[in-house]
């Protein structure tokens, strides 16, 4: 399935014509929304339909966790093994809180953080773009995916984005970002 919704992402900027295109830029990587946080735009403006969303996101997750699709580390573009994948989807944390009655002693709590499909706002897009010159007619290849979720601070403020993994759908990454 996540094959299937893969292609039809890769494909659906590509003509029979593509052998005639010039390539525009080997690669290229941009973040897209999967909800907008703005009522305002036509609901499709930076947004993919909720039932649409959330099952892209699902298929994505589910293959990588099943192995069926290799996810890579994205800061070493390592592969990860599924259990790995695991680790990065659920986070332990053990704090020591004081407690609030007499004696007051430090006990451990373990808190487990598992990252739902919800919580998964951004997906990190790298392709390949190509251009038949005369006509201006733009083909994309979508060559790897990354799941982005929301970081934020103490106070609640949104810091940023965190990568989660990629997974690359060409043979020839996770090595061609070797030569950045």
């Amino acid at each position: 399935m996540i094959i299937t919704a893969i292609s039809l992402l890769s494909f659906s900027c590509q003509n029979k014509g593509d052998s005639d295109k010039n390539s525009v830029t080997k690669r290229i990587q941009y973040d897209v929304m999967l909800r907008n946080p703005e009522a305002d735009p036509d609901w499709w403006v930076q947004n993919i339909e909720g039932s649409d969303r959330e099952k892209l996101v699902k298929d994505i997750l589910s293959r990588v966790s099943e192995g069926v699709v290799k996810a890579y580390d994205f800061h070493t573009n390592r592969p990860l093994s599924v259990e790995e994948v695991r680790k990065i989807m659920k986070r332990v944390d053990t704090i020591s809180l004081e407690r609030a009655v007499p004696p007051y002693d430090l006990v451990d709590t373990v808190l487990v953080t598992e990252i739902r499909l919800s919580d998964i706002t951004k997906l990190r897009f790298l392709e390949e773009w190509k251009m038949d010159e005369k006509t201006l007619d733009f083909s994309k290849q979508v060559l790897g995916i990354c799941p982005l979720i929301e970081k934020y601070s103490d106070s609640g403020e949104l810091r940023g984005y965190k990568p989660l993994f990629w997974v690359f759908f060409s043979d020839r990454y996770p090595a061609a970002l070797e030569t950045k």
